[in-house]
């Protein structure tokens, strides 16, 4: 019999049979793993089986090949402190299932793990978290080999002026090297050029730090998956597009 114990987050869960269930978690040590769960709807295990809830497992099988048994020792769900805030559960749920989507099974991802856990903390403050999405598929990205270069101006041109992403390399573009291109150039949002306070982010800034991201995940990423870009990404996106209409029209 072959044992562990972890903790993960929760990315997705399906009923299978009349009490048990099959979930997916991102675990901290052991990447992204599915098992299959007792009791799935019980009380013991009520809030701790929500997308986004961090909670501490045991998974045993007799096989490293099969799926496997978790047991749920204990957890936190952070999602339920933005649990009526239609936007942020968009969001939380575009991230675990570019999580569910993109990464490999049972691939080790640390530093994933500890960047959505905390993530999932930036989430509860209305003045970060839009940012922190950002940031957050960045790191995904990057932790899948699609990283995005910030230091230098694909052009040449100045590192101290850099307001365009080049769609073509993936490099940051100075003002003065792309003006000729803009239109074809990607724009970055305030908080990656200026490295603004937290209070000076606004929707508006992240819409475009999502369009820009959005870009790579689309045709880099998920280029070559049969699906594509998850749904749930997309619809986040036209999510956040609205509220930043309501919002100028308010």
């Amino acid at each position: 019999m072959l044992s562990w114990s972890d903790q993960g987050i929760l990315l997705s869960k399906r009923t299978h049979g009349e009490t048990g269930g099959i979930i997916s978690l991102l675990t901290e040590n052991h990447g992204r793993h599915h098992g299959y769960i007792y009791g799935a709807h019980s009380t013991r295990h009520k809030g701790l089986l929500d997308i986004g809830a961090v909670v501490n497992i045991d998974w045993s099988a007799k096989t490293n090949d099969q799926l496997g048994h978790f047991d749920i020792q204990d957890g936190e769900n952070m999602a339920l402190e933005f649990i009526d805030d239609p936007l942020k559960l968009s969001a939380l749920i575009s991230v675990t299932n570019l999580i569910e989507n993109g990464l490999p099974e049972r691939e080790e991802h640390v530093g994933l793990f500890w960047g959505t856990h905390a993530l999932l903390e930036q989430m509860t403050h209305d003045y970060i978290w839009g940012a922190a999405i950002v940031m957050w598929e960045i790191s995904f990205m990057k932790e899948l080999g699609f990283a995005l270069d910030f230091s230098k101006c694909a052009g040449g041109g100045v590192a101290n002026d850099l307001i365009y992403m080049s769609p073509k390399s993936g490099c940051t573009v100075s003002r003065e090297k792309g003006e000729t291109y803009k239109d074809k150039l990607l724009p970055l949002p305030n908080f990656l050029i200026n490295r603004a306070s937290v209070t000076d982010i606004s929707l508006s800034d992240v819409l475009i730090g999502i369009h820009m991201t959005g870009y790579f995940l689309e045709h880099w990423v998920f280029a070559q998956h049969s699906k594509g870009i998850p749904e749930t990404r997309l619809r986040f996106a036209r999510l956040l597009a609205q509220s930043v209409d309501h919002n100028k029209g308010t």
